[in-house]
């Protein structure tokens, strides 16, 4: 086996929210080809639990605890020096120096890197042969999403942070032997904001656990089931999600209660913030915060919404409730990038009625069990993690038959994933939510 040297922000373990899904998945794929050197933070001190068992399938690793608190108070200082708030948030003497050791030891064939910040570990000095960015999603534009979403001083900063951010994307671009992002519409906005990088940019979806995520299980009832349940999960303390959950309250939730007032809303997602825990001392609305297994809370659900008003890329809390065959209603910014039409497999709303309206049908509606049933068909059609994974080892493997976007009939040997390639116990180690 050929070393090589996984960069990413988080521990990716255990796959629990949107950046580790992906990153465990990929470590899985990437350590049955290669000796994998693993530099991360930890930035949850329940992942510690973990890392034991993370390190023993690797040839070395570097993790490192992120306070987020200082790791805020470093990223004032690029106010002072005019680069993006995000890299002296991630940045650690350590990490560099451990980063310079592994290449200049190793020499590892090649570099995956998820998450823009994590590439200023290569930005300047030697790096491994090969060196393939995932970026996920054009992080600088979710700033610039965020501005629109602000006013005042916080809306100059996160301009600001949008700015310089592209600037530093497409350097790291212009570095890198190949861009990933996580669907076409992300790939083609960056290659629109960066035309030099044009032939060097990738769609690599993300896929679903439809085995882990499946309705042919018996999962006890985490709540009272004789009424009519909505679900939305994430992490809380995700600004996103914030923002979903309070236009969804505000605006949405009124409207059903006079339609329906044994309706009930649970929300489900880990470090809820004050203004999301105060929702639930609202009638008919439960906050769980962290919950040991999301699976029973999908299965018993009458609907589940995700009623993003900003998202990037996709939306695996939405594949994860189509995967367990349950109605969905979502905008069409958490719809972006899957693979599924509507109102076949989900139903799409956006404004407040709209949203009324589709949950309405999607909890009365007898055809609503038959979209799930459709839904899960579809994951299992379109959302698999083989595909995309072959197609990621086939490029960080420069295979002549890899191609571009979002090409399924990619068939070269090398590129196969064996099963399984998930580490036997990590999947019974946690998936809290």
């Amino acid at each position: 086996m050929q070393d090589l040297l996984f960069l990413t922000q988080r521990i990716p373990f255990p796959p629990n929210k949107g950046d580790k899904i992906r990153s465990y998945h990929v470590l899985q794929a990437l350590s049955t080809r290669f000796r994998v050197h693993l530099g991360c933070f930890v930035d949850d001190p329940l992942d510690w639990q973990h890392a034991d068992e993370v390190r023993r399938h690797l040839a070395s690793c570097q993790m490192l605890p992120l306070s987020r608190r200082a790791a805020s108070l470093r990223s004032g200082r690029a106010l002072l020096t005019g680069s993006p708030l995000s890299l002296p948030f991630y940045y650690d003497r350590r990490m560099a120096d451990w980063v310079k050791t592994v290449v200049r030891t190793q020499k590892p064939a090649a570099a995956y890197v998820f998450s823009g910040p994590m590439a200023q570990y290569l930005s300047s000095g030697p790096r491994p042969g090969r060196f393939v960015m995932d970026f996920v999603d054009v992080d600088s534009q979710k700033w610039k999403d965020y501005a629109r979403a602000r006013s005042g001083p916080a809306a100059a900063l996160y301009r600001r942070e949008g700015a310089k951010l592209l600037q530093f994307e497409r350097k790291i671009a212009g570095l890198a032997d190949a861009s990933l992002f996580v669907s076409e519409p992300e790939r083609a906005l960056f290659e629109s904001l960066a035309p030099e990088s044009a032939g060097r940019t990738y769609a690599i979806g993300n896929g679903t656990d439809s085995d882990y995520f499946s309705p042919e299980r018996d999962y006890p009832a985490p709540f009272e089931t004789t009424h009519p349940t909505l679900l939305f999960t994430g992490a809380m303390d995700y600004w996103p999600n914030i923002e979903a959950m309070r236009w969804f309250t505000d605006l949405v939730w009124p409207l059903l209660r006079r339609r329906f007032v044994d309706l009930r809303l649970v929300i489900v997602g880990l470090n809820p913030t004050d203004d999301i825990i105060a929702l639930g001392r609202r009638p008919g609305i439960t906050v769980t915060g962290r919950v040991p297994d999301v699976r029973p809370y999908l299965a018993h659900a009458s609907a589940v919404i995700a009623p993003l008003l900003t998202a990037r890329g996709i939306q695996n809390k939405v594949l994860e409730a189509m995967s367990m065959a349950r109605p969905v209603v979502a905008t069409r910014q958490a719809w972006e990038g899957i693979q599924a039409a509507a109102p076949e497999h989900l139903l799409i709303a956006d404004s407040a009625a709209e949203f009324c309206d589709a949950i309405t049908q999607a909890i009365t509606d007898p055809g609503a069990a038959a979209m799930g049933l459709a839904a899960r068909a579809q994951i299992l059609r379109a959302h698999s993690w083989q595909p995309p994974l072959q197609r990621l080892l086939a490029l960080i493997e420069a295979a002549p038959a890899f191609k571009r976007h979002d090409d399924t009939s990619l068939t070269h040997p090398a590129t196969r994933v064996a099963e399984p390639c998930r580490p036997p116990n990590w999947r019974a180690a946690g998936r809290q939510v």
